[in-house]
C-alpha cells in the first residue's frame, strides 16, 4: 500500500511526502515556487515509462548511455481540467538496437507503465523515439 499526505505551508503551496518518506513543494497558484499537481502527474508519467524502457533494455542487454523522457500535453477547457492529449519523446543514447528500443517503449506504454494506464483512461498518448548514438552509423 502507498500512501500521500499534503499539508498546506500557505498561499496556495503545499508540503507533500508519499511512503518513502520523500518530500517535496507542490504549488498550485500562480508563484510555481514548487510544481503543479498537474506537472507532478506527467513528471510521474516520464519516470514511470522510462523506468521500464531501462529495465526493459537491460534485460536485452543493449549499450544504452543514457535516456531521456519529455512530455508536452494539452489539457481540457473545462473543469476538470484532465489532459487530453499528451505527446511523449524518448531521446535514447548509446549504439542500441532501434527494433529493442521500439519494443521496450511499446511494452512499457501498452502493459507495464501504471501511470500511463490511468492517463490513457482521458488521454490520448502518442510517442516519438529519437536515437542519440556515440557513433550513428552503428544504430541499426
Amino acid at each position: 500500500m502507498t500512501e500521500s499526505t499534503s499539508t498546506w505551508i500557505n498561499a496556495d503551496r503545499f508540503a507533500g511526502i508519499s511512503s518513502s518518506r520523500h518530500a517535496i513543494v507542490l504549488d498550485a497558484g500562480k508563484e510555481k515556487i514548487g510544481n503543479s499537481p498537474m506537472e507532478l502527474v506527467l513528471i510521474g508519467l516520464c519516470g514511470c515509462t522510462a523506468s521500464d524502457v531501462v529495465s526493459i533494455l537491460r534485460k536485452k542487454r543493449e549499450p544504452f548511455t543514457s535516456i531521456e523522457v519529455h512530455a508536452r500535453a494539452e489539457r481540457a477547457s473545462e473543469p476538470p481540467t484532465v489532459y487530453t492529449e499528451i505527446h511523449l519523446t524518448y531521446r535514447i543514447g548509446g549504439n542500441v538496437s532501434k527494433k529493442a528500443v521500439e519494443d521496450a517503449v511499446r511494452l512499457s506504454e501498452e502493459k507495464y507503465c501504471s501511470v500511463a494506464a490511468m492517463l490513457n483512461k482521458t488521454a490520448k498518448i502518442s510517442y516519438t523515439i529519437e536515437y542519440v548514438a556515440t557513433n550513428p552509423e552503428q544504430v541499426d
